[in-house]
Formats: structure tokens, sequence, C-alpha cells
């Protein structure tokens, strides 16, 4: 009987580019420009990230395109609102008014200025990260473009999906 080892080495490896986009475009419309100025066709993926913490749940909508070189592009949100219902304190005047309040939840809370991120997942093929930013940075509306070190993320589990 053979036996298989995995090392854990191997799935320590981070096989993909990580682009902060800041801009006050909303999700749909930085798609369809980055459609535009980049060889790529996002679509609007149905599986939503869902992220869980202390301040509530939230889900964070994801753009996504797997091109012909098996290079996967998404594009995802930073933040989003978490709605918390609060029980009523008292029963007083105030007692039929909506308690309900919404933190922000982030994605990657080491980032709370970036409001979105473009994963570029590749195994083997060479991408140019700096003509990919140099593309972005032509779009109208978009304020800041720049690589991100995933060494030093230390919520980077929130990027696999």
């Amino acid at each position: 009987m053979y036996v298989h080892k995995l090392h854990i080495a191997e799935f320590d490896k981070i096989d993909y580019q990580l682009i902060a986009i800041h801009s006050p475009l909303e999700d749909y419309r930085l798609a369809y420009f980055i459609n535009k100025h980049l060889p790529v066709n996002l679509k609007k993926c149905h599986n939503n990230i869902q992220i869980s913490n202390k301040e509530g749940e939230t889900q964070f909508t994801r753009f996504i395109f797997e091109d012909h070189q098996d290079i996967a592009w998404s594009l995802i949100q930073n933040q989003n609102d978490a709605v918390v219902t609060a029980e009523p304190s008292n029963l007083g005047l105030f007692a039929d008014s909506s308690n309900d309040f919404a933190p922000k939840i982030y994605l990657i809370p080491e980032f709370k200025k970036v409001d979105y991120f473009l994963k570029i997942e590749n195994d083997e093929a060479p991408i140019d990260v700096p003509k990919i930013i140099n593309c972005l940075k032509k779009i109208d509306k978009v304020s800041t473009v720049y690589t991100v070190d995933i060494e030093n993320i230390k919520s980077k589990n929130n990027l696999i999906f």
C-alpha cells in the first residue's frame, strides 16, 4: 500500500498577486471600467464571500474572470456594512423606534482605507503587475492603485475562496 504524504510547505506557497484600489465607484461600475481597460471580462459571482466577526456578519461581492492561461481574476470589495439588531433596552417613549446600527466590517482589516482588491491568481504564467497598475490608474475616479505585500497581512485567510 502506498502512502502519500503532504507537506505543510505545499499549502503555504502564495500563488497570487494582490492589488489595492481606492475608488468611490460602485463595484459593478469599477468592474465595467476594468473590463474596458484590461483584457478581462469580469462577471458578478453568485457566491459572495461571507465574513462574520464580533461586530456582526456580512457578505462581500465578488467579480471573477478566468482567462485561457488559467489566470483567475477576482475583484473584491474590502468594506461592507453589517446590520446588527439591538434588543430594545427600555419600553418608554422611544420603544417603537428601530435600534439597528451598521458597523463597518473589512475583508482585510489591516487596509481599512482600501475600497477594493484585485486578486490575480496564477500558477505558472508571468503577470506584468506594473502594466496592470498603469492601466488601472487610467480609470477615471480611481485615486490610488498599488500592490500589497501579502507576507505582512495577518488576515490572509480571508482571501481563500
